[in-house]
């Protein structure tokens, strides 16, 4: 299973304890901050997009959205979601547990500057049902991120 996959990455750094698993779904954003008890924008869901033959994993705040042409500017290509049947089989997990952690080598990993208004934040851990609170800057320790990106709309104050 994926969440055993992250719990032993986690292992690696002493915070497998921290991982939250919860006895409902946390796969959408709106559950996730039911289950947890937050507002949804301190949600850190992970997108997957394909990138040529592989894929990329974008992490952002649960209420940003792709910008397509902040997306396209950056990356020099569409957006283009990776499809549900295949999104276990390349990022190690599945649609709803879609995490930056204990994802195979290939795999490049994006946090999004929509993160970082919040001192701590909740990625998914594997599953539908887990997360895990973390800082920002433990985040980037653990997702080791190829960059922090400005991809996203809808957080801003200044943004309608």
């Amino acid at each position: 299973m994926s969440i055993e996959k992250v719990r032993a990455f986690m292992a690696g750094f002493g915070m497998e304890d921290k991982i939250l698993e919860f006895d409902v779904s946390s796969a959408t954003v709106e559950l996730a901050a039911q289950a947890v008890g937050v507002e949804g924008k301190r949600i850190a869901k992970t997108l997957s997009f394909q990138d040529g033959e592989g894929c990329m994993l974008i992490v952002m705040a649960g209420d940003a959205r792709i910008d397509n042409s902040r997306f396209k500017a950056q990356f020099h290509f569409k957006a283009k979601m990776l499809p549900a049947d295949v999104c276990a089989e390349m990022t190690g997990h599945a649609v709803g547990g879609v995490c930056p952690f204990a994802v195979p080598e290939a795999v490049k990993v994006y946090l999004d500057e929509s993160l970082r208004r919040f001192e701590t934040v909740f990625p998914a851990c594997g599953s539908s049902n887990s997360a895990i609170e973390l800082t920002c800057e433990k985040l980037q320790e653990l997702a080791k991120p190829v960059a922090w990106i400005d991809v996203c709309k809808g957080w801003r104050e200044d943004e309608e």
